[in-house]
């Protein structure tokens, strides 16, 4: 059975996954403390927690929150910043036998281009995830994700200062995935992933409260699996470079349906809360389904459940 997958197949120096089974940005950390417990190695790729210019302390606690069928959360992009990741995370990185993918958020245009030149050539890092669901405070706090121009922007800023894959995550937050996946496509990326957090909220009725400190987060886990499957599916439908499901596998079979909707690889990130053995019990999964379906390669089912017979 060859279930490899390419994240990149029309960049230079492309984008291979021994499987289509990802960790989600955020999720995982940067993979260091689990890599001391499981074989990051059997993975597909690993995506690093979301990474700025400089380093951020995060939003107040409490910042998560479990909800029936998923959980919210509002971290505020902690993290040690670009800098340090360069010179402590990636030395680390360029030991594993597995692509490590690295996210990316700025605020402005040039900071995007700034954090893609700072990871040129770092051993250790294969590829980009470019999350274009950041406030842009140059246009008001929209997010550039909900702009198609916008959004496509980024991707050419961050292609003029880096010759690493792209692919960019889009956000949940429009009325039609596609026109985004469109444009970023059209300005160059190498694939985009499908797609971030859904905005949400909960109420704490003793103390009368939102329960996270921040009032508002992002909503994960199983509840938006059925949105993030249609996202897939109509991106995909319009698209013709590698699509990255990202949002609430839980399961092989979970997998199964996003590679049918039409999906390459599929990130997995609030079931590693419940279980962080989570992404190599799925891909076990995956695995066992394919071989009693008498699947040989995952481009077999891929978009399959978008076919007209």
């Amino acid at each position: 059975m060859d279930l490899t997958v390419n994240l990149a197949p029309r960049h230079k120096t492309e984008l291979r996954l021994r499987n289509p089974i990802m960790t989600a940005s955020g999720t995982f950390s940067n993979g260091i403390e689990i890599a001391k417990h499981y074989d990051v190695g059997l993975l597909g790729a690993l995506v690093s927690k979301g990474t700025t210019l400089r380093p951020r302390r995060g939003n107040n606690t409490p910042r998560t929150a479990e909800t029936p069928a998923g959980m919210l959360n509002s971290i505020g992009f902690q993290n040690i910043g670009v800098g340090a990741l360069v010179k402590t995370l990636a030395p680390v990185w360029e030991r594993w036998d597995v692509p490590m993918i690295v996210n990316i958020m700025g605020e402005t245009l040039e900071e995007y281009g700034i954090l893609a030149a700072r990871l040129e050539g770092v051993p250790g890092v294969a590829g980009l995830e470019v999350n274009v669901s950041c406030p842009n405070v140059e246009a008001g706090g929209l997010e550039f994700g909900q702009v198609p121009e916008q959004a496509a922007n980024v991707v050419r800023e961050v292609a003029a200062n880096s010759s690493l894959p792209q692919i960019v995550k889009l956000t949940p937050s429009v009325s039609d995935i596609r026109p985004l996946a469109e444009a970023v496509a059209d300005a160059g990326a190498q694939g985009i992933t499908v797609s971030n957090t859904i905005p949400a909220m909960a109420i704490d009725v003793k103390r009368r409260r939102p329960v996270l400190a921040t009032g508002f987060g992002g909503l994960s886990g199983p509840a938006v699996k059925p949105i993030a499957l249609r996202n897939v599916y109509l991106a995909s439908s319009v698209v013709d470079i590698p699509v990255v499901a990202s949002g609430g596998a839980m399961s092989g079979i979970d997998v199964v349906e996003f590679v049918m909707a039409g999906a390459t690889a599929v990130q997995i990130g609030t079931a590693t809360f419940l279980d962080p053995a989570a992404p190599w019990r799925i891909l076990g999964e995956f695995e066992a389904w394919c071989a009693a379906e008498g699947v040989t390669c995952v481009d077999e089912i891929r978009g399959v459940a978008r076919r007209r017979d």
